[in-house]
């Protein structure tokens, strides 16, 4: 069973990918990660670490605390 967090997490980078117009492998590519990557983790497949996490705020653009809004 997936764990909530992961759920949470999830959601909220597919949500920030679709705001910016952009595929998971667009976003892969800007955020220097490979495109099944980005689907583990958008399907709480993957729990990522807090690096990992910083890359993709930052190719979101947004501050790190941003990817948390409303847990």
């Amino acid at each position: 069973m997936k764990k909530p967090i992961l759920i949470k997490f999830a959601n909220r980078v597919r949500e920030e990918r679709k705001k910016l117009k952009l595929s998971q492998e667009e976003f892969a590519a800007k955020a220097g990660f490979h495109r099944t990557y980005i689907g583990m983790i958008e399907r709480a497949e993957r729990n990522i670490t807090l690096t990992n996490i910083e890359k993709l705020a930052k190719a979101f653009k947004m501050p790190l605390p941003s990817l948390f809004k409303d847990f």
